[in-house]
C-alpha cells in the first residue's frame, strides 16, 4: 500500500512494548519510506512513533 502525506488513519497493531498506542488511536501520515517500509506518524495523542510495516506494526484507513 501506498501513503501520502496528510492520509488520515488508525493503529490496528504495534510491536513496540514501551508505546502508550493503543488500537483504534488515530494519526496523520507525515511521510512513507517504502523502500524501508517506515510509516512516519503524527499521532493525535502528541505521539511521533513510526510504524515499522515490515516488522509488524499494522493501521487501517480512519
Amino acid at each position: 500500500m501506498t501513503y501520502k502525506k496528510g492520509d488520515r488513519l488508525a493503529l490496528v497493531h504495534t510491536t513496540d512494548p514501551h508505546t502508550e498506542l493503543k488500537p483504534g488511536d488515530q494519526g496523520t501520515v507525515t511521510g512513507f519510506d517504502a523502500g524501508l517500509s517506515i510509516l512516519y506518524v503524527a499521532w493525535d495523542s502528541g505521539s511521533g512513533l513510526s510504524m515499522l510495516l515490515a516488522d509488524g506494526d499494522e493501521v487501517r484507513p480512519a
